[in-house]
């Protein structure tokens, strides 16, 4: 009989520490929508589809654009280009978001930026219409703005 109670004893105490661990393990956060697409303009760089895949750890977060209409125009090297993508929180002001990683290009290739990290607060709101991708490569700015909002939405993070 001792021996059942002792049993039952750890298997509860072995329990109780699991439910514990669960209640102070962090919660996974998420942005959603994961994906958004977009349509830019970059003036003579080119102008069409965008999309831009964001992620979220805590408050840091990361954002990569990508288009196969917005392409190189020369040929650039892996990590060549100094990006900001700022964009706007629907309740005001912006959120920028910086980085000089890209994989190498040939000229006329798609252009790709990112990861580019940012920092953001639980709830926000952020939207690349109202805001821009700045890119500086050899000491020349492009710039591509949103001519609309993007779609599904606007990216809220958690």
């Amino acid at each position: 009989m001792r021996c059942k109670r002792i049993g039952a004893g750890a298997a509860l105490a072995a329990g109780a520490l699991a439910v514990t661990g669960l209640a102070f393990a962090p919660a996974a956060l998420a942005v959603t929508p994961q994906t958004a697409t977009i349509s830019a303009d970059c003036g003579t760089f080119g102008s069409g589809e965008a999309t831009l895949t964001a992620t979220q750890d805590g408050t840091a977060a990361t954002l990569t654009v990508k288009s196969s209409a917005i392409t190189a125009p020369i040929a650039l090297g892996e990590d060549s280009i100094a990006s900001t993508l700022t964009l706007a929180k629907a309740d005001g002001g912006t959120v920028d978001f910086t980085g000089t990683e890209n994989p190498a290009m040939a000229a006329g290739a798609p252009v790709e930026v990112g990861p580019l990290s940012g920092t953001v607060a639980s709830g926000d709101s952020l939207e690349a219409f109202g805001g821009s991708l700045k890119m500086t490569v050899f000491g020349i700015t492009i710039t591509c703005t949103a001519t609309g909002p993007q779609s599904p939405g606007p990216f809220v993070f958690d």
